[in-house]
């Protein structure tokens, strides 16, 4: 049994990746401030005597006594943060410094759940880890991507100044259930829409790609990475490489929903990347990981979610 502190578990991914840490044997430390967590996600982990919450924001320090570290804690969609992007930011960049800085004083690996935006509006495809980015320093997207992209320093320089055991994934386009139904993420907005037969929205003209990867899929990956050999460091994309269109996708949720919905397109938002696919070469080749859930199957068990939401 470890030790094991997941910050921002009270997510959307944090509480898949609770709930199979601990239905593995494992004791857990829950920390989140409730942002855009939520306790209807980890309420039925409650009855566990090895799990344990604290309502505690990652800006400051936090003192306990662990194995493992998975730093979760930030808003990963357009709406939440940019909310309060001073805030998404400070999140990102003081959130890394306390929590290496618990996992330098404890001498715990830390896993940095990090993401695709690190690429920014890509103009090499499909995105590899080696590939810099092609992100906006100062656009409305910047306080989450360049957030991101200086916690990946503040590890990098952890391990090499301080040999610190860290682990980095770039998490790619993610849903499933628990997803928050007003997070302004394309999945969760297209079937809140066709399940209301409300018009579906689409941004741009619609051919703009992303890849989705179902959330049983990015938590397995999560995990083996954590468990890989300390000289697995990463970073290490996480993500489904299957491509669809926005428009396609649309499509594909009214089929599933038998919905009534209209498609209807709206101007594309400022630095929103045209193409999204991960190259998961190099998850395969360290960790032997690949997604096995495809869209359909994905889609149904997330739209069934979202219609007991709406009961």
């Amino acid at each position: 049994m470890k030790k094991i502190l997941i910050t921002g578990g009270a997510g959307f991914i944090g509480s898949h990746l609770c709930k199979k840490l601990l239905d593995e044997g494992n004791d857990l430390v829950c920390v989140d401030n409730y942002f855009t967590g939520s306790k209807e996600n980890i309420s039925q982990l409650f009855k566990s005597a090895y799990f344990e919450v604290m309502r505690h924001d990652v800006c400051f320090p936090l003192y306990v006594e662990v194995d493992q570290i998975y730093n979760l804690a930030c808003p990963a969609s357009p709406v939440h943060y940019q909310h309060d992007p001073v805030q998404t930011t400070k999140t990102s960049v003081h959130g890394a410094i306390n929590m290496l800085g618990l996992a330098k004083r404890i001498n715990a690996r830390i896993l940095q759940a990090s993401t695709s935006e690190i690429y920014g509006d890509p103009e090499i495809h499909p995105q590899k880890e080696e590939y810099w980015g092609n992100v906006n320093p100062i656009g409305p997207r910047s306080c989450y991507d360049e957030g991101k992209r200086c916690a990946e320093t503040l590890f990098f320089d952890y391990q090499r100044q301080h040999k610190l055991d860290i682990k980095v994934v770039r998490i790619f386009n993610t849903y499933g259930p628990n997803m928050h139904p007003n997070d302004g993420r394309v999945v969760s907005n297209f079937i809140m829409q066709a399940l209301q037969n409300q018009d579906i929205t689409v941004y741009g003209d619609g051919n703009q790609t992303r890849s989705f990867c179902y959330i049983d899929d990015l938590v397995n990956g999560m995990i083996k990475m954590m468990s890989s050999s300390s000289k697995v460091i990463g970073p290490i994309n996480l993500g489904n490489p299957t491509e669809y269109k926005i428009m396609d996708l649309a499509k594909i949720i009214i089929e599933l929903t038998k919905s009534k919905s209209k498609i209807i397109k709206r101007n594309l938002p400022l630095d929103d990347p045209m193409r999204r696919k991960p190259d998961i070469s190099e998850a395969k080749d360290a960790i032997d990981w690949e997604p096995t859930t495809d869209l359909q199957d994905g889609l149904e068990q997330t739209i069934e979610y979202f219609k007991n939401k709406l009961k």
